[in-house]
């Protein structure tokens, strides 16, 4: 039961920051909205930053889960890089919410600690498409130069992302994606 309840947090918490208008996210409000008192909440998690953390994490296990699945079920590094830059669009354009926790503007005014570790994940999905690019550096005999690449796509996905939320959500992060593809992955 209690682990039903923290996860609807997060639920509602998620939904709100869904909100086109960016309204800072209270406990008051978020506590309205699941129709109990802020104590409710606080017997969950010790504090917002507890309940943004367990958004991060939600974020980190379905993403990582996703890439991790392509490394070891595509052989092809560059068709890997093309995967996992198409899932963590799509994974943005079906949790809008989360797109404004991964670009950091949910996380503004909140714990210092949340954005180092959203700057972590950036890190760790830039170290992923950097082996994937690698291997493609091996299988094809071209330079790639992985580090440069790997930043340069890293960066794109990021935009796409901020663009995604700075829209209200209009501006849908697998617009172009096919043609941007072929310029970033092929180019």
């Amino acid at each position: 039961m209690a682990g039903e309840r923290k996860q609807q947090i997060l639920e509602i918490l998620a939904k709100m920051l869904e909100a086109p208008k960016h309204e800072k996210i209270t406990t008051a409000a978020l506590a309205a909205r699941l129709e109990v008192s802020e104590a409710a909440l606080y017997r969950h998690f010790a504090s917002k930053a507890q309940m943004f953390e367990g958004l991060i994490e939600f974020i980190e296990l379905s993403l990582f889960g996703l890439l991790n699945k392509i490394s070891s079920e595509e052989e092809e590094g560059l068709k890997q890089v093309r995967r996992m830059l198409t899932v963590m669009l799509l994974f943005a354009e079906k949790n809008p919410g989360m797109t404004r926790v991964l670009i950091g503007d949910a996380l503004v005014n909140e714990d210092d600690r949340l954005q180092a570790r959203i700057n972590q994940l950036y890190d760790r999905v830039e170290s992923t498409l950097k082996q994937s690019l690698r291997i493609a550096e091996a299988q094809t005999g071209r330079t790639l130069e992985p580090e440069a690449q790997a930043n340069l796509l890293l960066c794109f996905v990021i935009g796409r992302w901020q663009q995604f939320a700075k829209s209200g959500f209009k501006r849908k992060p697998m617009e172009f994606m096919q043609q941007q593809l072929s310029m970033l992955v092929n180019g």
